[in-house]
């Protein structure tokens, strides 16, 4: 019955695996922490669940209670808090500071030089130029002088550069941070830049290795640079350095090379004004020079003076005397002549030793007394005659009859023009051209006293005249060239060929191209100075060509020879007989041409007067058997003169400067004709005749022979006697 049956039931026997689990319970250590079952939310937890419950959770934080205290702890939290904020922001900006100026420090190197250049540079090569006699005549290049030590010089000299330059110089590492500060509050109080920070050690790097460029990249080098001169070098090595460096206006780079430009002394010997005047000029030297600002240079000579008393370098006494009573005596700037010599030489340095990368001094063949004589010659005759005669220029050429030029003015003033027109100008020669046709005409067959016919003449529509519009008809050829008679030379240039009379003047040294026409009997191809007077060497010398030149020695300053002139080839460009024909000639042009003003008395000379169309040039060259000198006046915009002839001012100049330059020389004879030449009878009694006829050659006579003057013909020659009357004579057995 079911009330009979026992409380909890039958159970089953188990076998196998259920029956081995039938006993396994879990018990509270065998649960996963936090897998318990939620408690259900109808469920109120006990008192011992809570007190459990709550021993689980975190205490909870207590609110202080409101007062002073409180605000106290809460202020000192947010300073600290705020603190350390700085201090971390402050940490981090310092640290992209430093590494922003390792990266320009990095930058700026990185375009310095290679630090294998980083040496001392050599000093620019200088050229100096000395004349025959040794004298310093020009120089060339940076005008450096020579080193200076330290020891050598005044001892107030450099401390006038400390006091005005660098006050700190001895105490700082290149770079002089006070001084930068100090020179960035006088700037900012004066708004503007009106006073640098730059040390000795930074002007002396700038113009080592750097450029003159303003920019902060540049001060930046100029900065790194002086520290690592400072590392390099001593205080005294810098200093030393920087005063044979440095330039000071005018050309001068150091202290000697200044001292020698503006007070002609050493820098040994400088006084304290002079030496507070160097030191002035560093600042800005062009405009400071003074031999171009002398009373800005004294001005602010005083500055360095009161500086240096400032210094204690020197006393007030000291400073005082020299500002009242300054010492110094600057050179004047003179007009310098004889730079047209050295640019000259200039151009033609780098044929003879090519490029330079050491000083050197040029031997020259200038006598320093002739180049002063041309110079003053030309000066003064333009300076009393320049306006009457509307001539502003002149140029003068003298060398021996070897070619060593002696003298060379390429201008009135060299400091208003460089342009040298003895040189690089070329002009007519007008007249003075004429003995290359005469003595082409000699190479022919013709004498000194051949006969040609001075008549009015027209070559294909062209119809020269001669200077006085006069003719005198028949006269010798000496005659002619010494009143310098314009159709008897076209006559003779056609007669002999232009081609001809081209090739003779090529063959005496004119170099500059010349047109072989009717007109260049009169001188109408352009040549210069130089190449003119040249060409008439070899009338002086024997007839022996010649190169003018002016270098005869190059050496370093340490002697070493780079160069030595070797003497010319004997080349014979003229026969003897013709040069003696030639020069006899020429004799005439001085005695009774249009040369007459310009016979030296005892000399023997020669030379012929040239002047080109509508006036525009003038000339005379003239030699003896001891100078060949040619003189050039006219405008270098090739507008006329006021009739200013070869045989005025030219002659004058010429006069003057060959008696000064044969003063004590022994007189000698020009060349003369080994054989002579002579007039027979019957050529004698033919040069009185219209027709042209020619001397038959005869025994010499003794001293030259001299024509009779022309006779002046006032009726024009019939048409006969022109020059289709000469071309029948020459066609049909007339005499030549």
């Amino acid at each position: 019955m079911a009330w009979g049956k026992k409380k909890g039931g039958r159970k089953e026997p188990l076998f196998g695996l259920p029956a081995a689990l039938a006993d396994l319970r879990l018990t509270a250590a065998d649960r996963i922490p936090g897998g318990e079952d939620k408690p259900k939310k109808s469920a109120k937890p006990s008192a011992k669940r809570k007190a459990e419950d709550a021993g689980d959770e975190p205490p909870r934080e207590r609110k202080a209670p409101a007062g002073r205290s409180g605000a106290k702890r809460r202020s000192k939290s947010r300073f600290g808090a705020g603190l350390g904020r700085l201090v971390y922001w402050g940490a981090v900006l310092s640290l992209w500071g430093v590494i922003a100026v390792i990266g320009v420090i990095i930058y700026v190197g990185a375009h310095l030089p290679p630090i294998q250049s980083l040496e001392i540079p050599k000093r620019p090569p200088t050229i100096q130029i000395v004349g025959i006699d040794g004298s310093m005549l020009a120089q060339r290049g940076e005008m450096a002088g020579a080193n200076v030590a330290l020891k050598d010089l005044p001892p107030y000299l450099p401390k006038a550069f400390i006091a005005i330059e660098d006050r700190r110089f001895y105490s700082h590492f290149g770079i002089d941070p006070i001084g930068i500060l100090r020179a960035l509050v006088t700037n900012v109080l004066h708004r503007g830049v009106s006073q640098g920070g730059s040390t000795l050690s930074q002007q002396l790097a700038k113009n080592l290795f750097l450029t003159q460029e303003r920019t902060m990249q540049r001060k930046l080098q100029e900065a790194e640079l002086a520290i690592w001169l400072e590392r390099k070098h001593s205080k005294d090595e810098i200093l030393e350095l920087y005063l044979n460096r440095v330039y000071f206006g005018s050309g001068a780079y150091g202290v000697e090379a200044a001292a020698q430009k503006y007070f002609g002394k050493s820098a040994r010997n400088v006084t304290v004004a002079e030496a507070a005047m160097l030191a002035g000029l560093v600042k800005s030297p062009s405009r400071l020079a003074p031999n171009r600002n002398p009373e800005g240079a004294e001005a602010r000579a005083q500055i360095v003076l009161t500086a240096m008393a400032d210094a204690k370098f020197i006393t007030d006494a000291q400073a005082q005397a020299s500002i009242g009573h300054p010492s110094y005596n600057v050179k004047p700037a003179g007009a310098g002549t004889v730079n047209y010599v050295a640019d000259w030489i200039g151009e033609v340095l780098d044929d003879l030793v090519g490029q330079i990368d050491e000083s050197i001094k040029v031997e020259t063949t200038i006598d320093p007394k002739l180049q002063s004589v041309a110079e003053a010659a030309i000066i003064d005759e333009l300076a009393a005659k320049s306006v009457k005669f509307n001539v502003s220029q002149g140029a003068l050429v003298a060398m021996t009859p070897d070619g060593a030029v002696r003298a060379m003015v390429g201008g009135r003033n060299y400091s208003d023009s460089q342009y040298n027109r003895a040189v690089t100008a070329r002009r007519q020669p007008g007249s003075s051209f004429k003995p290359f046709v005469y003595l082409t005409a000699l190479e022919q067959g013709l004498t000194p006293d051949t006969v040609r016919q001075d008549a009015p003449i027209e070559v294909k529509g062209w119809k020269p005249e001669n200077y006085t519009h006069e003719y005198f008809g028949a006269v010798t050829l000496t005659q002619a060239l010494a009143m310098s008679l314009n159709t008897v030379a076209i006559r003779l240039g056609l007669e002999v060929g232009p081609k001809n009379v081209v090739r003779t003047a090529h063959r005496l040294g004119i170099s500059s191209k010349l047109e072989p026409n009717a007109s260049i009997a009169l001188g109408t191809s352009e040549v210069s100075v130089v190449e003119l007077v040249g060409a008439y060497a070899p009338f002086a010398n024997g007839g022996f060509a010649v190169a003018p030149h002016v270098v005869t020695r190059i050496r370093t300053l340490s002697g070493k020879l780079l160069y030595m002139r070797q003497p010319d080839e004997r080349n014979q460009v003229i026969d003897p007989r013709n040069v003696g024909m030639m020069n006899a000639m020429m004799r005439e042009t001085l005695i009774s041409g249009t040369a007459k003003k310009a016979e030296i008395p005892g000399w023997p000379a020669a030379g012929k007067t040239g002047t080109s169309q509508d006036y525009r040039d003038a000339w005379f060259i003239g030699y003896t058997a001891n100078l060949v000198t040619g003189v050039w006046l006219g405008n270098d915009d090739n507008s006329p003169t006021k009739k200013a002839t070869g045989g005025g001012l030219p002659v004058e100049v010429w006069s003057r400067f060959m008696k000064t330059a044969h003063e004590g020389v022994p007189v000698a004879a020009l060349p003369s004709s080994p054989g002579g030449w002579g007039l027979s009878n019957l050529a004698q009694a033919a040069s009185q005749v219209s027709a042209p006829t020619a001397a038959a050659p005869g025994p010499a006579s003794a001293g030259g022979y001299r024509p009779p003057p022309p006779t002046r013909a006032n009726v024009r020659p019939e048409a006969a006697a022109g020059l289709d009357g000469w071309l029948m004579d020459r066609l049909f057995g007339g005499n030549r």
